[in-house]
């Protein structure tokens, strides 16, 4: 098991601690199985924090800066508008920008109030629990697959699929962008066409996009209120600084509108959805934003050089698995399928390779035999994984 950083390349700036740290977190990656089992299932990195969130968060505790958020602060929007600006050409208003806990409070709260009980809710999974949260309906449109040999770039949303589904009736949209499982970053064009298809039925999109900055180098983000005109009028953004800078823990996201309509929507939330935001969160939140640039940047490298790695441990070890590999998140999503451990292989993996990976069932029919793993963790880590399923689809 590994003990140590990594010490080439990007990773010797973004490695991951040593697994007898790591084993002493209290969270869920580290507290749900026994030691034997390697955790890389829910979305959490093994790499420390930034510096500067540590810095910031150590001072705000000698501080005793402990109580709760001053509402009106700006300062975290502040950061992650000029972080959008400067990342994306996308200058929203910080003006314009909410805080809440966390990303699924945005669906929810936003949702609650763009749809009337019972209405239909495209989802193009996964996100099913948040719509009858909400009040709504699911409605699927999964997304469109390529050839069988391709990567996860052969993905793409089923503009057609999601046309009908408002026609018949649904009244919003639930974006994921970029997607959470298979790592599509939805281009421009795709944005475009979207936000026309729901201006046209007179719906609504609530637009995800807590893995934005985790996109690849050699990929581009788009954020969806940056599109046109029609995307703006009738879109919120969830935003967040806690997937790439690891703080879910921490409570803090934004709701981000860029029209009259939806910042009229958020104002009128109840003070507690903004109340019940994590002080620590905000304070991480614009540290990472501001002075974490360089730390997410060289984690962003480690994370590509981990999907490479995985794509060739599988090749030499374990070749009739394939990886589909991502445009963004350090989320590897894995077909597993010719292997012959049933629709769900996490379960498998998990009793005789002694790996935890994320159920790809509980992403929609279409993840019968797939499996996420968490790249956001040691290369060792990545090599023993595949060793351990190499191992049990041999024996």
């Amino acid at each position: 098991m590994v003990e140590g950083r990594s010490t080439t390349g990007a990773s010797a700036v973004t490695g991951a601690d040593p697994m007898s740290v790591l084993r002493r977190r209290t969270s869920e990656k580290w507290r749900t199985y026994p030691a034997d089992v390697l955790p890389m299932f829910v979305a959490e990195m093994d790499f420390p924090l930034a510096p500067a969130i540590t810095a910031a968060l150590r001072e705000a505790v000698e501080l005793g800066d402990t109580g709760y958020i001053a509402p009106h602060d700006t300062g975290a929007a502040d950061a992650f508008a000029a972080y959008a600006a400067q990342t994306w050409a996308w200058s929203p208003s910080p003006e314009r920008i909410s805080y809440t806990t966390d990303v699924s409070v945005v669906i929810v709260e936003s949702l609650r109030r763009l749809i009337a009980p019972g209405d239909g809710v495209v989802i193009t999974p996964p996100f099913y629990t948040l719509i009858p949260e909400a009040g709504g309906t699911v409605v699927e449109v999964p997304l469109l697959d390529g050839p069988a040999d391709d990567d996860g770039d052969a993905y793409t949303l089923d503009l057609e699929g999601i046309d009908r589904a408002l026609a018949h009736g649904a009244r919003a949209v639930l974006l994921c962008n970029p997607h959470n499982p298979v790592g599509l970053v939805h281009s421009p064009q795709t944005l475009t066409a979207l936000a026309r298809i729901v201006q046209k039925h007179g719906a609504s999109v609530v637009s995800d996009e807590i893995h934005a900055p985790l996109t690849h180098h050699r990929h581009r983000f788009t954020p969806y209120l940056s599109v046109s005109e029609e995307a703006r009028e009738h879109g919120i953004a969830a935003e967040s600084a806690s997937k790439a800078f690891n703080l879910a823990g921490l409570k803090t996201a934004m709701f981000v509108a860029e029209s009259d309509r939806m910042t009229r929507l958020i104002r009128s939330l109840p003070e507690e959805v903004t109340f019940r935001t994590g002080l620590f969160g905000l304070i991480a939140t614009q540290a990472g934003f501001a002075h974490g640039r360089d730390w997410l940047r060289s984690t962003v490298a480690a994370i590509e050089e981990n999907v490479a790695l995985l794509h060739a441990q599988l090749a030499e070890k374990l070749p009739v698995a394939r990886l589909r590999r991502p445009q963004a998140t350090y989320l590897a999503w894995l077909d597993l399928s010719e292997l012959g451990w049933g629709e769900d292989p996490a379960r498998y993996a998990l009793e005789h390779a002694r790996v935890a990976l994320a159920s790809g069932p509980e992403f929609g029919p279409q993840g019968a035999g797939y499996a996420r793993m968490n790249l956001a963790c040691a290369p060792e880590t990545v090599v023993e994984a595949v060793d351990r399923l190499a191992a049990a689809a041999a024996g």
